[in-house]
């Protein structure tokens, strides 16, 4: 096969303009841009000089990024058309127009997660899975990563969430940024159709987070008559019951058995003298325990 590009379709502006999407995912402007460095940066911009332009579920969208940015200011950068670069303006409120507490913030990266992994699955028919505390993975692989980041608090009132996906879509295995990533294409899918994938997305998304807005932000609630966000969650979290080495700020780092997601989210990890740590942020490594799979959480560190 060809290693050279092969650039994808654009993104059809007219199909995501459409108002009868819009209306159902309650997105109150969709902007789609050719080329800009960040959209996350972007938007972080915008709502800082016109606050009142981007309400929430305001979207941000962008054919190609230049200088995308991940956790721990990683950059990339991927060819044009090759990707889904979204970011999402969150004001989260419940249904009677009260703020979410904000320590329930911390839920809507995984949120996001989720919604993803929905789309993968359905629209394109892949196996996805969560990698916490904000990868998406396929067959062990990440496929997409997530962003939010607090924005400006204003006048005072409470700070918005600028929420960014990234998705590899047709990236060949020499354009990865790392070679433990994936792509839509190599993995196969029913389906490259970025618009396609993007409106999946943004519905899934729109539906978890009213949901959670309307729950208060309680991740033990039941969301749409089914299981509460955080028995979701942990359900497709291909980090818990793994081995892990979770690499902290400061240079420090926990070597442990992830047991669960606590009620903020957070990582526990309980290391080999039986002592539960509570990861908030940091890199999460996999590593493959030396004992047998009956032995998982007994030490054993590879």
């Amino acid at each position: 096969m060809d290693d050279a590009h092969n650039p994808g379709t654009p993104l059809n502006r007219w199909d995501l303009d459409d108002q009868r999407f819009l209306s159902a995912t309650g997105i109150p402007r969709m902007e789609v841009v050719d080329s800009t460095g960040s959209t996350n940066a972007d938007l972080l911009r915008a709502v800082t000089v016109e606050p009142q332009a981007w309400p929430d579920m305001s979207v941000l969208t962008a054919e190609y990024q230049t200088a995308a940015r991940g956790r721990l200011d990683r950059h990339w950068e991927a060819p044009p058309l090759s990707s889904i670069s979204v970011s999402v303006v969150l004001r989260p409120v419940n249904a009677d127009g009260r703020p979410l507490p904000t320590h329930s913030y911390s839920w809507l990266s995984l949120i996001a997660a989720l919604a993803l992994r929905e789309t993968l699955l359905e629209t394109a028919g892949l196996p996805a899975e969560l990698k916490w505390p904000n990868d998406v993975l396929v067959r062990g692989r990440k496929i997409a990563g997530i962003l939010a980041q607090l924005g400006p608090m204003g006048d005072g009132s409470v700070p918005p969430v600028i929420l960014g996906t990234g998705l590899n879509v047709t990236l060949r295995e020499g354009e990865l940024p790392v070679p433990t990533a994936t792509s839509v294409a190599l993995e196969g899918a029913r389906t490259t159709d970025r618009t396609l994938l993007l409106k999946s997305y943004l519905s899934h998304f729109a539906v978890l987070y009213r949901s959670f807005c309307n729950a208060d932000g309680d991740p033990a609630a039941g969301m749409a008559g089914g299981p509460s966000l955080h028995k979701r969650v942990e359900a497709v979290m291909a980090t818990l019951g793994k081995q892990v080495r979770a690499q902290l700020p400061g240079d420090h780092e926990i070597i442990g058995h992830a047991s669960r997601l606590d009620d903020y989210g957070s990582l526990l990890v309980v290391d080999k003298d039986s002592r539960e740590h509570v990861v908030t942020a940091g890199d999460v490594v996999h590593l493959r325990p030396w004992t047998s799979p009956g032995d998982a959480g007994q030490g054993g560190y590879a």
